[in-house]
């Protein structure tokens, strides 16, 4: 599946690769900026997740499982090693499942707002839920943009875009769907570092998520974007970045040599 998938690589090809992972009604293209930020001194591999962007073609399944098989072919090709992954909402699950599964294939992973929707917790009135009590795809998926990007802007769209948009329903609620039911991860099999981002506006049960992952996955730790909200990988890209950056080095360093003793 994943050589149907739209992705591409810029950055030096030397250098360690990062995979971003978008989110929920999002695609390559929504983290552009980030990426062209992380690719100074990454390379950088995006690519639109099944059911979205350059990829609505592929699926069904849209479920995590079968978003970790896709990630998974893509970076399992990679000469550079074991690679970081960035993942934003939804895809901070993908990312988090590639973990738990192939360690091998993991230096490091940063989240950013990942919802815990299968939690008996995580709250019933979040854009997804309510985006998931409409009827027809389309109009979930309209419902999820419009409460993400505002009615003003959604109704400036062109009617060819809004119909694309539209289209992207159905991955949406079958993701989101299976979500609820079934975790993604177990904290127990991820093993690798793990950096939880949250911007200071988050809504409460995103902060909760993110401070509570290092109660979920060992050795994880979680730190404030100021003045960002769910959307802070677009539109606080540097600070983002920032602190993905400075947590990536940190994983990519070799462990320093033992003390010798006299």
């Amino acid at each position: 599946m994943a050589a149907s998938l739209w992705s591409d690589t810029a950055g030096e090809p030397s250098a360690p690769l990062v995979a971003v992972v978008h989110g929920s009604m999002d695609r390559s293209a929504g983290l552009l900026r980030l990426s062209r930020r992380l690719d100074a001194k990454h390379r950088v591999l995006r690519y639109d997740r099944r059911g979205y962007g350059r990829s609505t073609d592929v699926g069904p399944p849209w479920t995590a499982n079968a978003n970790i098989d896709d990630l998974e072919a893509l970076v399992d090709e990679s000469p550079l090693g074991p690679v970081l992954v960035f993942g934003h909402s939804y895809g901070g699950n993908v990312a988090l499942g590639l973990a738990a599964r192939r360690p091998d294939l993991v230096r490091g992973v940063v989240v950013y707002e990942t919802p815990l929707s299968w939690l008996s917790w995580w709250p019933g009135n979040s854009a997804g839920a309510a985006a998931m009590a409409e009827d027809d795809p389309g109009d979930a998926a309209e419902a999820f943009m419009r409460r993400l990007v505002g009615d003003a802007v959604w109704e400036r769209l062109p009617a060819s875009k809004q119909a694309e948009r539209r289209s992207e329903g159905r991955a949406m609620v079958a993701e989101l769907a299976d979500l609820r039911r079934t975790a993604p991860w177990e904290g127990r099999d991820i093993r690798v570092p793990v950096l939880a981002l949250y911007g200071e506006h988050a809504r409460p049960h995103h902060r909760a998520a993110m401070t509570g992952l290092a109660d979920m996955i060992p050795g994880c730790r979680s730190a404030m974007v100021a003045d960002a909200g769910h959307a802070g990988p677009h539109t606080h890209a540097d600070a983002v970045v920032a602190a993905a950056t400075a947590f990536f080095e940190s994983v990519s360093q070799p462990p320093a040599p033992a003390a010798v003793a006299d």
